[in-house]
């Protein structure tokens, strides 16, 4: 892929935070994903996983982890 992406391909919105269950992005930043700059885009995912964390949501791949144990 030519832009850099969060997307793990897991495309289901959370009705509660209505973040993306798979990057944990929201509607809105997927939508213009394509039209941001690198640098806001990377700055996008670099909250990600404090965002997933903030509203309780499983970090991509935890899940797998968690089912090992």
């Amino acid at each position: 892929m030519s832009k850099e992406t969060p997307c793990i391909a897991v495309c289901m919105i959370d009705p509660k935070t209505s973040l993306c269950f798979g990057c944990g992005r929201t509607l809105p930043e997927i939508a213009r994903w394509h039209r941001m700059d690198r640098a806001e885009r990377l700055a996008v995912m670099a909250q990600l996983a404090a965002r997933m964390n903030d509203a309780g949501l499983p970090q991509p791949g935890m899940a797998e982890s968690a089912k090992s144990d």
